[in-house]
């Protein structure tokens, strides 16, 4: 591993002027399980890591019914998937965070990490897309904001400036008759990278027989997660049926542009993507019909 300086910042103004002063040589580490790998890997290049983990303000969760869940960009995946509100609110997110590794791995890993190294495959990107996730940007600037669907702008790569990181993660209060719902498909039982990642979310009319709306979003089908708005937008105030999921589920594998490669072809992932849609759709209708 190449030789770095390490500093834990205390301060958000302080991560901001570290990153600021080394430019494209300083990353932040979140919870360091992708960056440290690929430091030791030289498949990064870096001459100062900033540990944010002892800033209080990304490492918070905070949930009420009237603004949502504010989910600090550090918070580790093991206190998301054990926090109740969570998730009774977002099932969706706790399917994606709790297939991120394995449990010494959640004991570090964080969603913000996670969507920061901006993977194709990432699993927690698809289920924070279909929540209408924005994300909470800082830098020499002040503060702003961005769509989770537009966070990533090419593998590896974000949206975020020079001096930028991101400390948090905002998701709006569900809707009456809402759910959401993720799935990926792997080749092994536990620990692997999506082949294909789908996320999918529903709200249903009081009586549970209709689409009011709904948001699908892939993963490892494109060099970044997509949104599929054709394929969402067709779901819109149609009774639930085969024939209507059937229909999102080829718009989705419409848009999908993947690649061959050591797990698996491009026309395994287009047919995957068909598969994981309707079942994405399904579990999150199922999950509302649950509650009644």
């Amino acid at each position: 591993m190449q030789a770095f300086e390490y500093v834990a910042a205390k301060s958000i103004s302080e991560a901001i002027d570290l990153l600021s002063e080394k430019g494209d040589q300083a990353r932040v580490l979140s919870g360091g399980t992708d960056l440290i790998v690929q430091v030791r890997e030289k498949r990064r290049s870096l001459e100062l890591m900033i540990d944010v983990k002892q800033i209080p303000e990304v490492n918070e969760i905070s949930y009420n019914a009237t603004d949502g869940l504010v989910l600090g960009a550090s918070t580790p995946c093991y206190r998301i998937y054990n926090n109740t509100d969570i998730k009774s609110a977002y099932p969706g997110l706790i399917d994606a965070v709790s297939i991120i590794g394995g449990i010494q791995v959640q004991g570090r890993a964080s969603v913000g990490g996670n969507l920061c190294n901006a993977s194709p495959a990432a699993d927690s990107i698809p289920a924070l897309i279909v929540l209408n996730a924005t994300c909470a940007i800082v830098g020499p600037s002040g503060t702003r904001e961005i769509a989770a669907k537009d966070f990533c702008t090419a593998p590896g790569q974000t949206a975020m400036g020079k001096g930028e990181f991101l400390t948090s993660i905002k998701i709006p209060i569900p809707e009456k008759n809402s759910s959401n719902f993720y799935l990926r498909f792997i080749p092994r039982n536990e620990m692997d990278i999506a082949v294909v990642g789908v996320g999918a979310s529903v709200v249903l009319d009081e009586n549970h027989k209709s689409f009011v709306s709904a948001h699908i979003a892939l993963g490892a089908v494109a060099p970044t997660p997509l949104y599929a708005e054709e394929a969402s937008n067709l779901l819109a105030g149609q009774g639930i049926s085969d024939e209507i999921i059937n229909q999102a589920a080829e718009a989705a594998q419409a848009i999908a542009r993947p690649i061959s490669d050591m797990r698996g072809t491009a026309n395994q992932r287009k047919h995957l993507v068909g598969v994981l849609t309707r079942r994405a759709l399904n579990g999150a209708v199922n999950r509302v019909k649950e509650t009644e």
